[in-house]
C-alpha cells in the first residue's frame, strides 16, 4: 500500500502547511475506509492512496492531492459533506463533490455512455481539477481491472478508451493517455493486443543493439559540439497506438518507423535545432518525414522536433528532440502547469520561449487557455472563489452539448467535436480558434457565433477567397464575410464538420429547435455592409 511518505516525497517544493494538510487527509481517509475491501481483497484505502500518489507525481497542489485521498469518502457514507467541509474546507469539498457525481448514477448501454459524458462535462465545467482527479482515479482502477467481475471489464475498458484516454490526450497528458490506452486494450480486443505486443517485441529485438550504437555515436557528436547538459532515452510506442497505426498501414510493419524512437532532451530551443543539425549531418533524413512541432505545435500543446533518418546500425529510426519543459508538458499536459506555485511565472516563461514565430501563438494561446489564475484564498474560504476555472473550450463544450436530447446524437457529437484531432486557426485579429480537424469556414463561423454562421456569405483563408468546402489547416488566417441577406442551405449540412454547426443549420432551416448558442465573440469578425 502507498505510504504517506511516498506521496509527500513526490510533492516537490511543498510547504510544511501543504505536507501537514495531505498527511491529515491521509489519516482521515484511512480511518473512513477502515474495514472496506476492494474486489482484489486489499483494503479499499489502497485505492485512495494510489490515486493521491498519481496526483502528486503529476505535480498537483496539496488540495487536489488531498481530494484524491478523500474522493470516495463521502460517496460510501462514512463521512458527511458537512464534516468534510469543516475539516478540509469548501474548495476540497467542491472537487470531491464533482468527482463523486460522476459515479453515483448507473445506466446501461448508450444511455449510460451518454450520461457519463454529460456528467463529466457538467462537473468539470466548474473546476478542471475534478477531471484530473477522475483521470488519476481511473488509472488505478484500470491497473486493478483484472479483479473486477468479468462481465464488467470490457465495458469499463471501452469507456476508458472512448472517453478518458481521449480527454487525457486533449489536455496534453501524453503519459496518462498512453497508460490508459494500454491498460484498456487487452480487455477490449485481446487478440489485437497480443498481436501488437508481438510486433513491438520483434521490432525491438531487431533494432535494440543498433539503436544503442546510434545513441552512443550521436551523444559523442553532441559533446564535440559543446552540448554537455542533455539526456537521451529510447521511447517505445504504446500498444494501442501501434495497433491504430498498423490498421492505417494495412498491417505492413515495414511502413512504421517509430515503434522504437530515440528521444534527446536538451536545455534550450536553440539546442534543439543544433541537435537537429548534428543528426542530419550524421544520418540521411527521409524526405517528407521531418516535423517541426516547436514552431508549429500540435493543438494540444505538444512541442518537439521529429525527424526520421537512415542509419547503418539500426536502419530507419525516428529521433525526437525537445527541451525539458517541452518534455514535461508532453508527459503531463495541463497538470504540469496546475500547481499554484508554478502559475504565472510558468506562463510568462513559456511566453518568452515561444514568441519568435507567429505559429508560437498556437502553443501559447493553448497554455493560457488552460491556466486561468488561481484565486489566492484559504482552503476554508466561502464560495466558489477558490476553484480552478476550466479551459474555455471545455466550458463551451459543456454548454453546447448538455442540452442535446438523444443519447446517440450526444455521443456522436462529442466524438466529433471533442474526441478528435484538432486544428488551430487564426482570426484576422490574431485570436486563435480551436476546431476539429477537417473543419471548414462554416464551422469556423459558427464557432464564433451562431449569427455569423447564419449570415455567412463568403470566406477568405490567408487573404484569398475560398469555397465553403475548403478544409482549414493549422495556422490558417480566416476572415468571414457576413451579409444580412445570406442564409444557410441544405448543402451546408454535408459540408459542416462540427455537430454544433449542423445543429444551428438545421434550426435555421426549421428542422429542429436550436441549441443554446456559444459565448459571443462578435469582435472576431469584420461585418460587411449589406
Amino acid at each position: 500500500m502507498t505510504s504517506v511518505k511516498e506521496i509527500v516525497g513526490e510533492m516537490a517544493g511543498a510547504s510544511p502547511e501543504d505536507i501537514a494538510f495531505v498527511e491529515k487527509a491521509y489519516e482521515y481517509s484511512k480511518k473512513a475506509h477502515e474495514g472496506q475491501l476492494r474486489y482484489s481483497g486489499e483494503p479499499y484505502f489502497a485505492h485512495a492512496a494510489a490515486t493521491a500518489k498519481v496526483l502528486a507525481e503529476y505535480g498537483m497542489d496539496a488540495t487536489t492531492i488531498a481530494a484524491g485521498l478523500l474522493h470516495d469518502a463521502v460517496e460510501d457514507g462514512r463521512v458527511s459533506r458537512a464534516e468534510m467541509e469543516k475539516e478540509f474546507g469548501k474548495e476540497l469539498l467542491f472537487i470531491v463533490d464533482g468527482v463523486t457525481k460522476l459515479g453515483t448514477h448507473k445506466y446501461r448501454g448508450a444511455e449510460r455512455h451518454a450520461e457519463s459524458l454529460r456528467r463529466l462535462l457538467v462537473a468539470t465545467a466548474s473546476d478542471i481539477r475534478v477531471l484530473i482527479v477522475k483521470l488519476a482515479d481511473r488509472k488505478h482502477n484500470m491497473q486493478t481491472l483484472e479483479y473486477v467481475p468479468e462481465h464488467k471489464r470490457r465495458r469499463i475498458a471501452l469507456e476508458t478508451l472512448e472517453i478518458y484516454a481521449p480527454i487525457a490526450d486533449r489536455l496534453g497528458m501524453g503519459k496518462m493517455k498512453s497508460t490508459l490506452e494500454d491498460l484498456a486494450f487487452p480487455y477490449v480486443d485481446p487478440d489485437a493486443a497480443t498481436h501488437a505486443a508481438e510486433v513491438r517485441k520483434l521490432k525491438t529485438q531487431e533494432t535494440e543493439d543498433g539503436l544503442a550504437k546510434v545513441q552512443k555515436e550521436l551523444l559523442r557528436e553532441l559533446k564535440a559540439k559543446g552540448l554537455t547538459t542533455f539526456r537521451s532515452d529510447i521511447r517505445m510506442k504504446g500498444l494501442w497506438s501501434l495497433h491504430q497505426k498498423l490498421k492505417r498501414k494495412n498491417d505492413d510493419i515495414s511502413l512504421i518507423h517509430d515503434i522504437a524512437a530515440l528521444r534527446i532532451v536538451v536545455p534550450t530551443v536553440e539546442d534543439c535545432y543544433t541537435t537537429l543539425g548534428t543528426v542530419h549531418a550524421l544520418y540521411k533524413p527521409l524526405p517528407g518525414e521531418f516535423k517541426d512541432y516547436i514552431a508549429f505545435p500540435k493543438p494540444n500543446g505538444y512541442q518537439s522536433l521529429h525527424t526520421t533518418v537512415v542509419t547503418p546500425e539500426a536502419g530507419i529510426v525516428e529521433i525526437q528532440i525537445r527541451t525539458e519543459e517541452m518534455h514535461r508538458r508532453a508527459q503531463f499536459g495541463i497538470a504540469s502547469h496546475m500547481t499554484y506555485k508554478q502559475l504565472g511565472k510558468g506562463v510568462e516563461k513559456l511566453g518568452k520561449e515561444v514568441q519568435k514565430s507567429r505559429f508560437s501563438a498556437i502553443s501559447f494561446s493553448w497554455i493560457r487557455s488552460l491556466i486561468p489564475s488561481l484565486m489566492k484564498v484559504s482552503r476554508k474560504s466561502d464560495g466558489p472563489k477558490g476553484v480552478t476555472k476550466v479551459p474555455p473550450w471545455l466550458a463551451e463544450l459543456a454548454e453546447a452539448h448538455t442540452e442535446v436530447a438523444g443519447s446517440e446524437e450526444f455521443v456522436e457529437g462529442l466524438k466529433e467535436d471533442f474526441f478528435s484531432h484538432r486544428v488551430f486557426v487564426f482570426t484576422p485579429q490574431g485570436d486563435v480558434i480551436d476546431l476539429p480537424a477537417q473543419s471548414t469556414p462554416i464551422d469556423f463561423a459558427y464557432a464564433i457565433h451562431s449569427d455569423l454562421g447564419d449570415h455567412l456569405q463568403g470566406a477568405k483563408v490567408n487573404g484569398k477567397l475560398v469555397s465553403f468546402e475548403t478544409e482549414l489547416g493549422n495556422g490558417d488566417i480566416v476572415e468571414i464575410i457576413r451579409r444580412d441577406s445570406a442564409h444557410p442551405s441544405q448543402k451546408w449540412l454535408e459540408i459542416a464538420r462540427t455537430s454544433l454547426a449542423r445543429r444551428h443549420i438545421r434550426a435555421t432551416l426549421g428542422m429542429t429547435e436550436p441549441a443554446k448558442p456559444p459565448r459571443t465573440r462578435r469582435r472576431f469578425w469584420k461585418k460587411k455592409a449589406a
